[in-house]
């Protein structure tokens, strides 16, 4: 680890302030560069973070099992209501079934979360 420059007081003008070499200046502003660099990374993450929630929570509501038990006249077995055709192998299962099971996958990831 490198050594942690100890700075040089003095004091302009009346005013308390620290004195840097050119080197120790240049460095300064790299670190700051690098720290701006890593912070708007974190915002784009962050915003594709919420997008994706958003994509995920839109495509849960557009797959929800209501959908399979207003067509299959089948009462929802849990909470959250999931077909009763879930954990059935996926060749088994009729098209709104296989919704089921995917709204089922994506509610327990959702909150398997931290």
């Amino acid at each position: 680890m490198a050594r942690r420059p100890q700075p040089r007081h003095i004091t302009l003008g009346g005013r308390e302030a620290v004195a840097l070499t050119v080197e120790e200046y240049e460095q300064l502003i790299a670190s700051r560069r690098q720290i701006g660099g890593q912070s708007a990374r974190v915002r784009v993450l962050a915003h594709q973070a919420r997008r994706t929630e958003q994509l995920l929570h839109e495509l849960e509501t557009l797959i929800s099992p209501v959908a399979c038990t207003e067509q299959t006249g089948q009462a929802p077995t849990t909470d959250p209501p999931t077909c009763p055709a879930v954990g059935t192998a996926p060749s088994d299962m009729t098209a709104d079934c296989l919704r089921c099971a995917i709204a089922d996958l994506l509610h327990r990831h959702r909150d398997a979360a931290p």
